[in-house]
């Protein structure tokens, strides 16, 4: 599969937003990652820096742009063609400290091995994805669980904003927001991510 860009939503679920203190947004809160983030989950170790503080897992279900989008009339399932679950990471004391100055977040989202995703399958349309939760289990224990239909911007809206400000094109992949439950994850952690009852992938933690 090609790649383009990474699109990220924050603060896209109401108990997520409360959790960190941060205000609901009234407007798709968008950043972007490097491609270079980008990992897969596929059972195997990957590497996270031990001293830069807290890293907190963010679950999200990531969607694939499979056709060029040419204008604001278009169609979710049609322009999405696959989809994932993947994970945000976020470098949380790195990112306090940029806020407060005012910064971007761009050190605190965009490292290496931020950007874990799941192997892609194929958008089984919008409608389907209401029916499934997804959810991510630490060491056996479910931390996050979630369900689309608790977005506070839908997929239309998500995709409709990134199209007017930056378009979309075959090849982009956005994260849509994560539930809430993030916290920080630690050296030799087994993490799966589910979609319903299917298992979509995994990895351990292995801290330097």
């Amino acid at each position: 599969m090609e790649f383009r860009n990474i699109f990220c939503i924050g603060r896209n679920y109401v108990n997520h937003a409360v959790e960190l203190g941060n205000a609901v947004p009234d407007q798709p809160l968008v950043f972007s990652k490097p491609l270079n983030a980008l990992v897969l989950a596929n059972g195997e170790e990957i590497d996270y820096p031990g001293n830069k503080g807290d890293i907190h897992h963010e679950l999200e279900v990531v969607l694939y742009i499979g056709e060029d989008v040419a204008d604001d009339d278009f169609q979710v399932d049609k322009v999405v063609t696959k989809m994932a679950l993947g994970i945000d990471l976020t470098l949380r004391d790195v990112q306090s400290e940029l806020k407060k100055k005012g910064h971007p977040w761009l050190l605190a989202k965009g490292f290496k091995n931020a950007a874990i995703v799941t192997e892609f399958w194929d958008f089984p349309r919008e409608a389907a994805c209401r029916e499934k939760n997804f959810s991510l289990v630490r060491n056996g224990e479910t931390v996050q669980e979630g369900n689309i239909t608790s977005m506070i911007f839908s997929f239309h809206t998500i995709l409709a904003y990134i199209q007017a400000n930056f378009g979309l094109r075959k090849g982009d992949i956005i994260y849509t927001g994560t539930p809430e439950g993030v916290g920080p994850i630690s050296n030799s952690e087994r993490y799966e991510l589910w979609w319903g009852e299917e298992l979509k992938g995994s990895f351990c933690v292995q801290m330097s």
